[in-house]
């Protein structure tokens, strides 16, 4: 095996492997150091079915259920394990899948739980050509960049995350709408956390619709949201994955955000997707 670093702030691509054998403690280590290092880790050209994309993810932790999603259903009811990304729908016009084809904002997955996923295992079996490509943002260098004064500020204080949508902005089945961000439901996080690893500091976003940091004025928090979130998001902490049938991508879900681009949707995007569940709860 070998690892190839991008020439960005995160991303490395783990060449010489075939994800289909089962892997040795030496690759397990090996691709776990390398994914503490870069965050985000891409293999490329595999060949998997769904039974080798659960042997695989496996190696990394215990895999947790999807969440929820706006249908109410369970994708692929032999493996619920997997969760299907996709903006296919079968004959009788019912989605094959989540999210659709349209943009997904910036968001950590799940992160409206207590204990939300540790990391996320996406493999593309149809991809459209030069379209929905994945972006990634490290939130370790966004944090150290950060001006000593918005350090100062959001060091203490706490966000809710919203539980009532996905990161295509589609309520959840169960939910209403609500204008009012302070009333958003889901869980309650630090906007400052430390990597369990590695002990080092890091955002903590979510996503940034309907986010409220408590204890502020609504009108006070939207402000230093909106400034949070134009400096974590900025080019020189971002990394692309242009996207390939084949290839796979991890990402450690606490330590990057992460979006999608729109894509034609006369074409099929269909990627399966297991998580890692977390082990320990979020703490500064």
């Amino acid at each position: 095996m070998n690892l190839i670093n991008s020439s960005n702030s995160l991303g490395g691509e783990i060449e010489g492997i075939d994800l289909k054998k089962p892997l040795t403690e030496t690759q397990i280590k090996f691709i776990n150091h390398s994914w503490d290092e870069r965050l985000v880790l891409v293999f490329k050209n595999q060949k998997l079915d769904d039974n080798d994309l659960i042997n695989f993810s496996k190696n990394f932790g215990e895999l947790d259920p999807p969440g929820p999603n706006p249908y109410g259903i369970t994708f692929l009811p032999d493996f619920p394990e997997i969760n299907v990304i996709s903006n296919v729908k079968n004959n009788t016009g019912i989605p094959i899948g989540n999210l659709g084809d349209g943009e997904a904002v910036w968001h950590a997955d799940m992160t409206y739980n207590e204990i939300p996923p540790k990391a996320g295992i996406l493999y593309a079996l149809e991809v459209p050509e030069n379209q929905g490509n994945t972006h990634f943002a490290n939130m370790t260098y966004a944090y150290n960049q950060l001006s000593e004064r918005l350090k100062n500020k959001i060091n203490d204080k706490t966000l809710i995350h919203d539980s009532a949508h996905n990161s295509a902005g589609m309520l959840r089945k169960g939910y209403n709408e609500t204008n009012n961000p302070s009333q958003t439901p889901g869980a309650r996080h630090p906007l400052v956390i430390r990597d369990p690893q590695t002990n080092k500091k890091m955002l903590f976003l979510g996503r940034r619709p309907h986010a409220y940091i408590i204890g502020m004025e609504v009108i006070e928090s939207e402000k230093l949201l909106d400034e949070i979130w134009q400096h974590a998001t900025q080019v020189k902490f971002t990394w692309t994955q242009k996207w390939k049938v084949g290839d796979l991508l991890m990402w450690k879900n606490l330590n990057v955000l992460h979006k999608r681009d729109s894509f034609d949707p006369s074409t099929r995007r269909v990627m399966h997707r297991t998580q890692l569940k977390g082990d320990i709860r979020i703490a500064i």
